[in-house]
């Protein structure tokens, strides 16, 4: 623990406020009574902690009640601190206050668990849509998810600008693209955007109920179809903290040749966006090419690791597959032909004065209100925020290669564009290194299951930015509950505010600069 957690907590525990709590893994834990819940919010956030998560644990099976949980950050260290409910109390004082970023979480607790954040300023629903039963509760374990439930004529209540020449315009959810379903309410002047609603869960496919009760090895195939385009560092993070509730550590070539198969993950995504931020300015020539690049990089995975996305190629306590007799020659024999061009279609993203009127100064995210927000990789990053898991969690093998973060402080779609570049750069630059040193050794050892009542933490740096799994296994040697934090859950509401001030025809591009993911978010 670093000297600020280490103080603090000294403080409250001589105030009688918490108790250390040794029954989460992978995090320091404790516990405080339900009062000073966003007092200790409070405290850690005038020592400048950043809000990781807030969540809600259904914990009947256990004789107990329900219980709420919020994990915070500061430098390399993760502070977890629960707050237990009575059965009858469902009520809980809200941080939202202390930390705007927990504005959504807290929305969703009340939806899907039914607890109630007082104080807090919109408890709209948030994922369950309103046609919902009000008293439709999907994560209390009392909740039957195989009873279909009826339809209510329930209404959502937009917010709305009124003035002379204000005019509304709704997109979605449906959209002419192939993409994810998210509805989008502006209010306009003319072209001039005064202001954005988001309207999500769209898809939401009760992940986190389905979870419960599932064997771990079919657990972690979920964790996969949590967001396909990030589905390495998804099942990685359900690994990590699976590995914490059991006390298991994976073999440390298992080690490296995950973190190879993130960093993939991480090149192939940031050459789709470059290409389709481009793509987005009218430069349909750059987007064809980088989606070349972002091809080969697919089909290096296919021949090596036996899928394009390499989804299920982790599994807990190592991984599933290893690298052919040619994989290490494969992997660089691809980087040296992806290199040259990559550096030369840059140049030409450089050199493009009619690319650059567009992302220069468009969708500005400012480094303040990114903070505030808690907005997460390379959103982040673009707006002068150093956020980044590998270092400030440096999970093996990370804590052996040191990453280099770029940050800008522009937080504008060029910003979020180059940082994505950086760190295709930073990428290569980890393979070479860490296929340099693979070492050799078994990939897998045997899994064995958390006790009763452990849970386990982790946070791993996706393509988009931190992810976060909070496992904890049940009285039967199941899942009790897994709360999973996709970093868009954190990263959604800077795009509203992003937009505001710039022109309509400008949101596609503003969008696809942050490019969130739904499927993530909506859980």
């Amino acid at each position: 623990m670093n000297e600020k957690i280490t103080n603090l907590l000294m403080y409250l525990i001589s105030k009688n406020a918490v108790t250390m709590d040794g029954s989460i893994n992978g995090a320091v834990a404790c516990s405080v009574r339900s009062t000073l819940f966003a007092q200790v919010a409070k405290l850690l956030k005038g020592a400048d902690f950043r809000l990781v998560a807030e969540w809600a644990a259904d914990e009947t099976f256990f004789d107990r009640g329900f219980a709420i949980y919020a994990a915070y950050n500061h430098e390399t260290d993760y502070l977890i601190v629960k707050s237990e409910l009575h059965f009858a109390d469902s009520a809980f004082p809200t941080i939202t206050k202390h930390f705007p970023s927990a504005y959504l979480l807290e929305r969703k607790i009340e939806s899907l668990m039914g607890l109630n954040p007082a104080g807090h300023p919109d408890l709209r629903p948030w994922i369950k849509h309103e046609d919902w039963p009000e008293d439709a509760y999907p994560l209390r374990k009392s909740f039957d998810a195989n009873i279909k439930l009826p339809r209510t004529d329930g209404k959502y209540k937009w917010i709305k600008a009124e003035g002379e020449g204000v005019f509304e315009i709704p997109v979605g959810p449906v959209h002419a693209g192939i993409i994810e379903p998210g509805h989008f309410r502006f209010q306009a002047v003319g072209e001039d955007i005064i202001n954005l609603e988001a309207r999500l869960g769209y898809v939401h496919k009760g992940i986190e109920k389905r979870f419960e009760g599932m064997p771990w090895q079919d657990a972690v195939k979920l964790a996969g179809r949590v967001s396909g385009d990030s589905t390495v560092a998804h099942t990685a993070a359900f690994c990590i903290a699976a590995e914490e509730a059991s006390g298991c550590t994976p073999p440390e070539r298992a080690q490296f040749l995950r973190a190879i198969m993130i960093e993939r993950e991480r090149i192939a995504n940031h050459l789709g966006d470059i290409g389709a931020i481009c793509n987005d300015t009218a430069f349909a020539l750059l987007n064809c090419q980088f989606s070349i690049l972002k091809e080969k990089m697919l089909r290096t995975n296919q021949a090596i690791f036996g899928h394009r996305l390499m989804m299920d190629k982790i599994i807990p306590c190592g991984v599933s597959v290893d690298l052919p007799a040619n994989g290490k020659e494969a992997i660089l024999k691809e980087i040296e032909e992806i290199v040259p061009e990559f550096e030369r279609l840059v140049r030409i993203y450089e050199d493009n004065p009619s690319v650059e009127d567009r992302v220069y100064g468009t969708g500005v995210l400012k480094p303040e209100i990114a903070k505030e927000l808690g907005v997460l990789g390379f959103v982040a990053r673009a707006s002068g925020q150093a956020t980044d898991a590998r270092k400030q969690r440096p999970y093996p093998p990370y804590d052996r290669f040191i990453s280099d973060i770029s940050v800008l402080s522009s937080g504008d779609v060029h910003a979020r564009a180059w940082v994505r570049i950086e760190e295709v750069r930073d990428s290569i630059r980890l393979i070479k290194e860490m296929l340099r040193e693979l070492p050799d050794g078994p990939i897998s050892l045997e899994w064995k299951k958390p006790l009763p009542g452990q849970s386990g933490f982790s946070a791993v740096e996706g393509w988009r930015g931190e992810i976060v799994y909070w496992v904890q296994c049940g009285p039967d040697g199941g899942i009790n509950r897994c709360m999973v934090r996709d970093p868009s859950s954190m990263n959604w509401p800077a795009v509203e505010l992003s937009i505001r001030g710039n022109i309509v025809p400008d949101f596609p591009l503003c969008n696809k600069s942050f490019n969130q993911s739904y499927s993530g978010h909506d859980l």
